[in-house]
């Protein structure tokens, strides 16, 4: 159950909106979101924005929404990061970032059944849904008259700007919003630029679950945190098998020696290095007698938001301290 919860936390990301018919005479031709969000930022109240959620439903806004249900931990970080914090009106069990977060109404989520009578008495114009949200879930909120958005999961930081720009233009928060890329984006280039001349990159071992220390699951080739490692200036030791969450022997682990062990399952798990090393056979690690093995804040690469950045300047500066003193 807890890897069940936690690759659901990895990979969840969701919007949901409301949606209005459009009325030719009365009001100007909609503007296409990707043009309105290049142009200098203009409050989406001048003109109805339109945006496509990862169903390919389309949706119309005449004004920014108001009243916001997030489901997903990475919709309420985005929600807050935007300028939309005092527009949430209830939020998922699993949403605590910000620390405000958790005066809003906690409607339930994840594997449990959402309480739809909190969700319907907060008269949402927008409930933001996530990625993997199951279906039967999205239908039965749909079927009570609620607007459900359905955010895409981005799979680089330049998507994850993408996304940040929709709930901008959705919620009325396009000025800042801009501020706030600008900002991370200024971060990343500071951490390339340190990076530049890195040629030692070293093989890391990102622990997501080692509820079973023989056999512990790990992030393959394609999600975010390889990426996260490889522009943090290392080799993700995973990189190379098949599948996005993997399970490896620890045979391949021996075989393959980590020079650095990140503990995703830290904060959620409570692993701690001196755990590690106990571990039968663990002790042959390049990592574990050197003592690199390092708690980790899973929540930074799991959850697609801002904090992303976070996440890799965190990792740069495990991986290359002496970049980053």
């Amino acid at each position: 159950m807890k890897l069940r919860l936690l690759i659901t936390t990895l990979l969840i990301f969701t919007f949901l909106a409301a949606c209005a018919p459009a009325n030719t005479e009365a009001t100007p031709a909609p503007v296409n979101i990707t043009e309105a969000l290049t142009a200098a930022p203009t409050a989406p109240t001048e003109s109805p924005v339109i945006v496509t959620d990862q169903r390919g439903k389309e949706f119309q806004f005449e004004q920014p929404v108001q009243q916001i249900v997030s489901l997903a931990p990475s919709n309420t970080e985005i929600l807050f990061a935007v300028g939309a914090g005092r527009q949430v009106v209830g939020r998922d069990t699993f949403s605590d970032y910000p620390a405000e977060v958790t005066n809003v109404a906690d409607i339930g989520g994840g594997f449990g059944a959402l309480d739809t009578e909190t969700i319907i008495a907060s008269t949402p114009d927008l409930v933001l849904a996530a990625d993997l949200t199951p279906a039967e879930q999205i239908q039965a909120l749909e079927d009570l008259g609620l607007n459900v958005f359905v955010l895409g999961n981005p799979t680089d930081l330049p998507g994850m700007y993408e996304n940040l720009r929709t709930i901008a233009a959705m919620t009325g928060h396009i000025e800042e919003t801009e501020t706030l890329i600008l900002s991370l984006e200024e971060r990343v280039a500071v951490i390339e630029e340190k990076l530049s001349g890195v040629t030692d990159r070293p093989l890391v071992l990102y622990e997501i679950d080692g509820t079973d220390p023989n056999a512990p699951w790990v992030p393959g080739p394609g999600t975010f945190v390889d990426t996260l490692l490889t522009m943090a200036g290392g080799n993700n030791m995973s990189a190379s098998l098949d599948g996005g969450w993997i399970q490896v022997s620890l045979e391949t682990i021996i075989e393959m020696d980590p020079e650095i062990i990140l503990l995703g399952d830290a904060l959620w798990g409570g692993v701690t290095p001196e755990m590690v090393a106990a571990r039968g056979g663990w002790d042959a690690l390049t990592a574990v007698q050197e003592g690199k093995v390092y708690p980790f804040d899973d929540n930074l690469v799991s959850r697609p938001g801002p904090r992303l950045v976070d996440g890799l300047e965190a990792m740069a500066k495990f991986l290359h301290p002496d970049l980053f003193e």
